[in-house]
């Protein structure tokens, strides 16, 4: 079985991460060698791309596929990747976001892939958009589509909406969680060295975010209800775990509203970091408008943190409301501020909805779990073909 993978860039993100896994599993399997085909790393957000060339011939980068639109450079990552097709002859094309899923899937169609297959990471269009872009994108989405034999989603709900749009059959749909590694996660520990490092008190009650700073991911919420919160908690502290081109606008707006104190920046975190700053967390939120299975929920959540989310996406299908956090309506303030002073002021309500969210990932969040459903998709697939 020979596997293309494609997608945008490598950043350190939730699709990165999670299409990394994957091509890393299939690269074990001994009936199966597999591509990734990328395009260059830039921004402040971190690359996964010196892990993937350790493999040697794993990574082939095309330079001209980047994530803006730009007709001509779009143009040419198309041919380009006609090309590898032609030369690399996959018996599968899995294409991974916006601007990789529409040039990779014309791409393979062009060069007479067998089987086309695309991840839904997230929603390339939705309210969270203008009305023009949001026709012009799913117009682009349902024009890929006609051209891609199967969809892979994170969450139902990514399903959900692409069938309200005219986007295939709910047969052409399999949903398969995100994996990541666990064990780091289970082993996390509110280690004193790591709350001294960061400035945390240890009797701090801490509130986790685990974003890049960018739009749409609901940062603008939590600097809205800080202050009635900093009333409420006195001892309340938000760690802002990512680094991104907003930053040093939300530190200016941190001392704007008095809550400068109150707000730790930890600027771009290697991934292997990440565990031990979720285990001096009491609990996470995520306020993403914008996303298709947040990776940081079922992160916190293997370290036995309690949760917090807006029902946008997927995050409903992991924020079990009573069970392993706190599900809020988007936007709904007041509900926010009153589930964290809730769980600030009621340890046993934390160790008891954290121990819950920690088996329901458990069963069904391993990295394993990931290539083995994607791997037995596969062969299914090409078996009808």
């Amino acid at each position: 079985m020979r596997v293309a993978h494609v997608i945008t860039r490598l950043i350190v993100g939730g699709a990165q991460e999670n299409t990394v896994a994957t091509v890393f599993g299939l690269h074990r399997k001994a009936d199966v060698t597999v591509r990734l085909y990328s395009g260059p790393t830039t921004g402040p957000e971190g690359s996964l791309e010196s892990g993937v060339r350790d493999i040697e011939g794993l990574l082939h980068l095309i330079p001209s596929l980047i994530r803006p639109v730009h007709p001509l450079r779009d143009f040419l990552a198309y041919c380009h990747l006609v090309r590898e097709f032609k030369n690399f002859r996959p018996d599968i094309v899995h294409t991974h976001s916006g601007k990789a899923g529409l040039i990779g899937r014309l791409a393979a169609k062009r060069a007479g892939v067998p089987l086309i297959i695309h991840s839904i990471h997230g929603p390339s269009f939705g309210p969270f958009q203008g009305r023009i872009a949001n026709a012009l994108f799913s117009e682009a989405e349902r024009f890929a589509g006609s051209r891609t034999d199967h969809f892979i989603t994170v969450a139902n709900a990514m399903r959900d909406q692409y069938l309200a749009a005219g986007i295939g059959s709910r047969e052409d749909y399999t949903q398969i969680f995100s994996g990541f590694p666990l064990e780091p996660y289970l082993a996390t520990e509110n280690a004193p060295s790591i709350r001294k490092k960061l400035g945390l008190l240890n009797d701090d009650f801490v509130v986790g975010k685990i974003a890049r700073l960018f739009e749409l991911k609901g940062h603008e919420d939590l600097f809205a209800v800080a202050p009635r919160l900093a009333k409420r908690v006195p001892n309340i502290r938000f760690l802002l775990v990512g680094d991104g081109v907003w930053r040093e606008s939300f530190e200016r707006l941190a001392k704007r509203i008095g809550c400068e104190e109150n707000f730790v920046f930890t600027g771009l975190v290697p991934p292997k970091d990440i565990p031990s700053l979720v285990g001096v967390m009491d609990c996470l939120v995520h306020l993403s408008r914008r996303e298709g299975l947040p990776r940081a929920l079922p992160q916190a959540m293997a370290a036995g943190k309690p949760v917090v989310a807006f029902d946008c996406d997927g995050a409903g299908e992991v924020c079990l409301d009573g069970e392993t956090g706190a599900l809020i309506h988007p936007g709904d303030l007041a509900k926010l501020e009153d589930s964290l002073v809730r769980l600030a002021k009621d340890e046993a309500l934390r160790q008891s909805l954290g121990q819950s969210a920690q088996v329901f990932v458990k069963e069904k969040f391993t990295v394993e779990r990931l290539v083995e459903d994607q791997y037995q998709l596969y062969q299914r697939l090409l078996s009808k073909r």
